[in-house]
């Protein structure tokens, strides 16, 4: 029993050991600004500078939005220098954050810890999924229209979705090759100058999956995943036969006919 015990004990020990090995190297990062195309190429770069983990955006109104990111220390705070220039080198950085070991109960009420289950169940996916990405961000919902009228006429692209972060900011969201995404992003530009106030644009040629998956997506462009289907032989269900005792040969009565 005391073995047993002690077994038990020194097995808890190791895992709470685990536990707080894993929690002291894990970080949380956070870089603000206000433009999605500005914050979607930030989190762009964190993503392509250090390994750490695109948990998703947080708007909280009047345009401004927010890339978090989890991961090592070390990765973490590189990745906030990288997005904090980044966000500077496009004009819209607000603020950064880097917490190393963040509180549990911090995790727990904030949405920080865990992407949204559709986005992680690996059920659906875009069709659009593996091509460039293209923003153009106007002050008023009748630019943003006119101007994925305009991208969608002037090149071979798609209007994958549109998003809203108030401040009367709107983001349409084109998906397509890199080249039909730069002509039809420059000719957005355009019509969004002439129809009202352009805010912002953003072009990135070769996304990775983590941002592919926090980007919104119209659902017209979302399929299932089908399983695996293998040919297999279907035979019909063989019949049980019923089992008879066969006579006890020594015990039969056997006429023998002799040949002359």
């Amino acid at each position: 029993m005391d073995t047993h015990n002690q077994r038990s004990l020194s097995k808890t020990q190791a895992t709470v050991t685990h536990r707080q090995t894993a929690w002291q190297d894990a970080a949380l990062g956070l870089v603000s600004t206000v433009s999605f195309p500005a914050i979607v190429g930030t989190a762009d770069m964190m993503l392509k500078s250090a390994g750490v983990h695109l948990i998703g955006y947080e708007k909280i109104g009047g345009g401004h939005c927010t890339a978090i990111i989890r991961g090592g220390i070390a990765d973490v705070r590189l990745a906030v220098e990288t997005g904090e220039q980044t966000a500077k080198d496009f004009q819209q950085f607000v603020s950064s954050l880097v917490i190393p070991r963040p509180f549990p109960n911090l995790n727990v009420i904030l949405p920080i810890t865990t992407r949204l289950s559709a986005l992680t169940d690996g059920t659906s996916y875009s069709v659009l999924s593996n091509q460039a990405i293209g923003l153009v961000e106007t002050r008023g919902f009748p630019a943003m229209v006119g101007a994925a009228d305009a991208m969608l006429k002037a090149a071979d692209v798609h209007l994958a979705a549109y998003e809203k972060i108030g401040a009367g900011l709107c983001t349409a969201i084109i998906r397509g090759s890199v080249a039909n995404v730069a002509v039809a992003v420059e000719a957005g530009m355009n019509e969004a100058e002439r129809i009202g106030e352009l805010n912002a644009v953003m072009v990135i040629p070769r996304p990775l999956d983590e941002l592919e998956h926090t980007l919104p997506v119209a659902s017209v462009w979302l399929e299932e995943r089908e399983p695996l289907r293998f040919p297999v032989n279907i035979k019909d269900a063989v019949k049980e036969t019923e089992t008879k005792q066969l006579p006890d040969l020594a015990k039969l009565s056997i006429k023998v006919i002799e040949e002359l």
